[in-house]
This record gives C-alpha cells, sequence and structure tokens, in this order.
C-alpha cells in the first residue's frame, strides 16, 4: 500500500529530425529536453482530488483587463483537464485488460515550467508525469509495457481534442535520444511503433531558440493530412523523404557525422516548408530559422513551430554570432540540455524483443 507522496517528471522533447512524418508511417530522431519539464506529485488523500494550478488553472482575477490579457497569451485551457483525461484512460485500459487496480483514492497536483506555443511538448509532458504517478500509486508499472505507454498518453489528448502524433510521447516515456520507426508493418504488427534508444553522448551541442511571444505563429489551417489522405503523390513523396532523413540522420550520429547531420536537419525544414507553406508555418518561425542560418547554422523546427533547434559546426565563434543575432531580433537562445533515459529497470523488463 503505498502511503507516501510519489512525484515524477517529463522533459520537453526535441524533435530533431523525420518530424512531421510520426503521424504518417515515418520515422523520426528526437531527443528530451532537460532545459525544461513538468512534475506531477500524487499525495494519497481520502477523496480523488484534482488539484488546480494557481498560475495555470486561475479562476480569480484582479480585473477584466487581466482576464483577458491572460486569455490571449495562456489560452483557455490549464493542466487539470490533462490529469481528468490520463485518470479516465488509465482506468479503461486496465479494465480492458483486466488489471485490477487496488482501492484508494489521492491529490494529483502538477507544475510546469515548459514555454506554451513553443512545440516542446508541454502538455504530453504533464500528462506523460501523471501516468507515471498512476502506475506507481497502483503498483502496476510491471503490467503495463513501455512501448504501450505512449499511446495511452496520446489517447489521454485526443479526449480532449488535441491534435498529435506519437513521437513525443515516445521521446518523454523513454527520455534520452530515441530512434523511432512507425512504418505501417510495425504498427500493425505490433500495436506501437519499433522504438530504439541512442547514445546522449553521439549529440552535438546544439542550441534552443524561440520567442518569449509566439502569438504570431501560422494561424492558417494546414491542408496536407488532407492531402496525404487523398493520395496527394508530392505530399506522400515529401512525407516519406522526411522520412528517410530520420533515418539518414541515425546513421551520421553513430558515426558523428556532424557535417551530414547539419545538412538533413536543413534539407528536414525546407521539405516542411514546400509542403506546408509560409503561411502555415507563420513569419515568426521562419524569422527564427532565417536568423540561425543567417550566420551559417542549421536549423529547423522542434516540433509543429514556436520553437526552432540549431547546429553550430563552426564552433563557439558561430555559436557567439547566433548568440548576437538572436538577441537582436528579440529572440531566447540557450544550450540545450540532453536529459538521460527515465527508463528503470522495472521498465526495462516490460520492454519487447523487436
Amino acid at each position: 500500500m503505498v502511503t507516501e507522496a510519489i512525484e515524477h517528471r517529463a522533459y520537453a522533447r526535441v524533435g530533431l529530425l523525420g518530424n512531421p512524418s510520426d503521424v504518417y508511417y515515418g520515422k523520426t530522431v528526437s531527443f528530451s529536453l532537460g532545459n525544461f519539464h513538468a512534475s506531477v506529485r500524487l499525495d494519497p488523500s481520502e477523496d480523488l482530488v484534482i488539484k488546480p494550478h494557481p498560475t495555470h488553472d486561475l479562476v480569480v482575477f484582479r480585473s477584466i483587463d487581466h482576464l483577458v490579457n491572460r486569455l490571449e497569451n495562456e489560452g483557455y485551457y490549464g493542466g487539470v483537464r490533462l490529469l481528468m483525461a490520463i485518470c479516465k484512460v488509465f482506468y479503461h485500459y486496465c479494465a480492458d485488460n483486466k488489471i485490477q487496480l487496488k482501492t484508494g483514492n489521492f491529490t494529483l497536483s502538477y507544475d510546469t515550467n515548459i514555454p506554451r506555443q513553443t512545440g516542446l511538448s508541454g502538455s504530453s509532458a504533464i500528462v506523460c508525469s501523471a501516468l507515471n504517478c498512476l502506475l506507481d500509486f497502483y503498483e502496476v508499472r510491471h503490467l503495463i509495457k513501455v512501448e504501450i505507454r505512449p499511446d495511452m498518453i496520446l489517447r489521454a489528448e485526443k479526449e480532449l481534442g488535441i491534435v498529435a502524433g506519437l513521437q513525443d510521447r515516445v521521446a518523454q516515456v523513454y527520455g534520452g535520444l530515441v530512434y523511432m520507426d512507425f512504418s505501417k508493418k510495425y504498427m500493425d504488427d505490433w500495436g506501437h511503433g519499433m522504438y530504439a534508444p541512442m547514445d546522449i553522448g553521439l549529440l552535438p551541442p546544439l542550441y534552443l531558440i524561440y520567442a518569449e511571444n509566439p502569438s504570431d505563429s501560422g494561424k492558417v489551417h494546414s491542408t496536407v493530412r488532407r492531402r496525404w489522405l487523398d493520395g496527394d503523390s508530392f505530399i506522400i513523396s515529401s512525407m516519406e523523404e522526411v522520412a528517410d532523413l530520420a533515418l539518414e540522420g541515425r546513421k551520421a550520429l553513430l558515426e558523428r557525422n556532424y557535417t551530414k547531420l547539419a545538412k538533413l536537419m536543413n534539407q528536414n525544414f525546407d521539405l516542411r516548408r514546400r509542403m506546408f507553406g509560409d503561411d502555415v508555418l507563420g513569419s515568426l518561425n521562419i524569422k527564427m530559422v532565417e536568423v540561425a542560418r543567417s550566420v551559417g547554422a542549421a536549423c529547423k523546427f522542434t516540433g509543429s513551430g514556436g520553437a526552432v533547434i540549431a547546429l553550430c559546426l563552426d564552433g563557439p565563434s558561430q555559436v557567439k554570432l547566433l548568440e548576437d543575432a538572436c538577441h537582436k531580433e528579440g529572440f531566447i537562445i540557450q544550450q540545450a540540455l540532453v536529459a538521460p533515459t527515465v527508463l528503470s529497470d522495472g521498465d526495462r523488463v516490460t520492454l519487447s524483443s523487436q
């Protein structure tokens, strides 16, 4: 019986190569970004309580100006709904798979420092942290395979209308650096992709760039998904090309061929830009990439936009140029810290041999 508090954290993530092919049966390389994280705390309690965050779930305001400013900058939704959704998905998964849950209640609370609207997977970090708390509270970690957990997180977010793919959730469940293959055969045969953790020491120094206020990111709805479903040959071939970049990138990392990696990163962004168009990507997002490239750095989105990741092959002098260029444009820049794997020995026992 768990009588003490349980706390877990999940990190932001960077899609290094292959995105957005994870929702198109593609391949990706991602890593956990140690600069930012979300944490969830579970305290055993008499009633089951989902505790609002004092900032992100604000319902008391100083004035109507304060309320409107908060909604325009943070949106309508905090993390309470995320915690509720993963509780529901977790409960149904256990019921469907005849996993008996013990009695007892708890209070869930959360905190996060992941910047909003930066494409760093802040929502799924909260859900991932909460799922880990539930696994430990109910003592069922050994009964729910690691490979299944990203899908549970994704299903919780889909409950709330959040449109996303598996890549972010895999990166946060595993931690560290992960190569992922979402080929249709894997998905059909196993019910999940093939996920291969890699040594984080293979990564070169990388730099995260983001805007403090990303509100003028792309607002135009993308038609890429519909075109892919309709069999558009350009979109299908482009998505296959993006996926291949991840496969090539894995090889480049294993060989520590960072010149090749830089080339692949640039290709990834260029392909995405051709598929989605500038109106969808947004002028601010494009500007961040252009600023990095203006000093010769390789650069691409970390996710769907809001932040970018840059590689400076020429070392410290180029990094200084990049920092100066970012500061001039008002962008925040910091070296990307790579968080190591979060899998425990108990987690590893559940891993499939593929």
